[in-house]
């Protein structure tokens, strides 16, 4: 199993829409090195779930992708913020998961506490600057930020 990192503002879609919701399609991404990532996913991998744009910003909780290889219907909508004219149905440039809720954390792990705990080389989402929407966690890394959050392995 691999664990990664997926931001979303929780003004848009938080870690308690998807506890209410059980899953959704993580549509919207639009970076290349971050569809990379999407694409790299296997099922079974576990995602912590980031409140980017909050006060304070973290870590809010734990999902798990239960569907990978997903072609992001929101490139299609040129109603969409996503729409994309260059990519068809024929040739989709945006691939996507399915994401299951897991947990919401009894707490926030504030991005302050992350920087004060990890290195920029540990855990990317505390690079100054870094505005990549998806990364991967280390293993140990991983078990770090669970026991913070006390959550069972």
């Amino acid at each position: 199993m691999n664990y990664w990192l997926m931001k979303s503002e929780p003004s848009v879609y938080s870690i308690w829409d998807l506890q209410r919701d059980g899953q959704t399609l993580w549509d919207g991404v639009r970076n290349y090195q971050a569809r990379n990532y999407l694409k790299a996913m296997q099922v079974g991998d576990r995602a912590f779930f980031y409140h980017s744009n909050a006060d304070p910003p973290g870590i809010a909780g734990l999902m798990e992708i239960v569907e990978t290889q997903v072609v992001d219907p929101s490139q299609f909508d040129p109603t969409s913020p996503y729409y994309d004219p260059k990519s068809t149905p024929a040739a989709p440039r945006w691939q996507t998961v399915r994401v299951q809720f897991v947990a919401a954390f009894g707490r926030l792990i504030p991005l302050a506490q992350l920087r004060a705990t990890f290195t920029p080389a540990e855990l990317e989402v505390v690079r100054r600057g870094t505005r990549l929407s998806v990364m991967p966690v280390p293993q140990a890394v991983a078990e770090r930020l669970l026991a913070l959050a006390a959550v069972p392995l």
